[in-house]
């Protein structure tokens, strides 16, 4: 089992190899993290966290039996994740926005820049930046936060009116 490798034998430790684990263990860590999550971009996320955990700390590991520990860390980082997806849900309508992403002719074109421009329209350049950012990007409320200069409660503040009014324009 990985634990961790009291001070005196430090020096006789090996650090576990992370690439083989990766290899090895990889697929039972992203089933654990599909299992926990049901997406599956957010299980890579998570299974790709769990090896940084890993790697992170390998100094510190001893390696016999991995497996334990790995579907004891992608547990925890996916219920982690969950946990901040209950206290922060950022998800906005993605099928709306993915709709308005696809559109080819020209006259839907110009519709959903009529919508693009309602919604924006009480609001600063900044905060249009600011959704852009966090929303087509990909960018974490913290990644946004530190582009913008805000603080991410006021990057939150920020994108829940867009994401009310957002909900208001895929009724109509």
């Amino acid at each position: 089992m990985l634990h961790p490798v009291e001070e005196g034998e430090r020096e006789a430790a090996v650090p576990v190899d992370v690439e083989e684990y990766y290899r090895r263990y990889g697929p039972m860590v992203l089933r654990r993290c599909r299992n926990l999550l049901k997406r599956e971009e957010l299980a890579v996320d998570a299974m790709q966290d769990t090896f940084v955990q890993v790697l992170r700390h390998r100094e510190k590991l001893e390696g016999t039996a991995p497996s334990s520990l790995l579907y004891r860390i992608a547990t925890n980082v996916c219920l982690n994740r969950i946990r901040t997806q209950r206290r922060h849900p950022e998800d906005v309508d993605d099928e709306l926005l993915d709709r308005i992403a696809a559109l080819d002719d020209s006259e839907p074109r110009v519709l959903a820049r009529n919508l693009i421009d309602r919604l924006f329209a009480r609001d600063p350049v900044s905060t249009r930046e600011i959704a852009l950012l966090h929303l087509v990007d990909g960018l974490t409320l913290e990644e946004v936060a530190g582009e913008v200069g805000l603080s991410v409660s006021g990057v939150r503040k920020r994108l829940r009116p867009l994401k009310d009014r957002l909900a208001g324009l895929a009724e109509v």
